[in-house]
């Protein structure tokens, strides 16, 4: 599903601590004004420019430390590798401990309502969410005779791209995967993540690796939203997010750190790439 979203309906869902902390403000008279001047701008972009959202849910379970998933339009199996904890305090987590195991079958009975909550039926869940967002590339490109206009477009840019993920994490959960159809929380609270589930999005501590871009863009084909990959897996434009939607209650986010040689060579493995390739894409979590 694509969803195309006005400035006024995602503005709302800006988180603006990070965006004083890309300033580098703690000044409240400062943020204050910072806030004024881009909720301004905000207002001078509606129509102009837009955010985008694509996701998709998946059929999903556990194979070891991969994410097997099927999908209506994607019938064929695809992998989706994950990466385990390898130091600190058991348990070792790695992203596929949220998804039901492969020889467990989780289907709802066709003639059962949506379900509240996956809890009752299982504790790990046997679907996921895959999704994209991003802003016009226009706000990064549109800019550029002026450095201060230039900044502030990106940093809101950024912002916007969250925002989008915010809103249609919200929308999938009380209405498309329908799992918290009785969610009531507000904005604040959505924005310190309250919500049931997670939202590990790609290059975040728990999914480190930005070359699973290529994985998820087979899966859900980005550029339908103008989003491009590098050689690397970044995305253009830069405010973008890409990841994955767990709706587990107990899954939570985890720092992976540091990981050894054999679990490099077990994941490249996995990737089907060379050794030597995943090391570049995986060069700050090894030892």
């Amino acid at each position: 599903m694509i969803i195309t979203y006005d400035i006024h309906e995602i503005a709302p869902y800006i988180n603006w601590a990070y965006f004083f902390f890309a300033w580098q403000v703690r000044n409240e008279d400062e943020k204050a004004r910072l806030r004024q001047e881009a909720e301004t701008l905000l207002v001078q972009w509606e129509g102009r420019y837009h955010a985008y959202a694509l996701f998709e849910l998946f059929e999903a379970n556990a194979d070891g430390d991969d994410i097997v998933v099927r999908g209506e339009k994607t019938p064929q199996i695809r992998r989706i590798p994950c990466l385990r904890q390898q130091q600190g305090e058991p348990p070792y987590l790695c992203l596929s401990d949220f998804v039901s195991p492969q020889h467990v079958s989780l289907t709802i009975p066709e003639q059962s309502s949506p379900t509240r909550s996956l809890s009752h039926l299982s504790p790990l869940t046997s679907k996921i969410g895959i999704f994209a967002t991003s802003a016009d590339m226009g706000l990064e490109t549109d800019f550029d005779a002026d450095p201060y206009q230039k900044m502030m477009a990106q940093l809101l840019a950024d912002r916007l791209a969250e925002a989008a993920a915010e809103r249609m994490h919200e929308h999938v959960r009380k209405d498309i995967w329908g799992y918290a159809m009785d969610e009531h929380l507000t904005i604040p609270e959505m924005l310190v993540e309250k919500f049931q589930g997670i939202r590990p999005a790609v290059g975040y501590p728990s999914l480190p690796d930005t070359s699973l871009n290529f994985v998820l863009d087979e899966l859900i084909d980005m550029k339908q939203i103008g989003i491009r990959l590098t050689e690397s897996g970044a995305m253009k434009p830069h405010a973008s997010v890409s990841g994955l939607m767990m709706a587990l209650p107990q899954a939570h986010y985890f720092n992976l750190g540091k990981i050894g040689e054999d679990q490099l060579e077990d994941y490249a493995r996995r990737r089907g790439l060379p050794v030597e390739v995943c090391r570049k894409f995986l060069a700050a979590n090894l030892n």
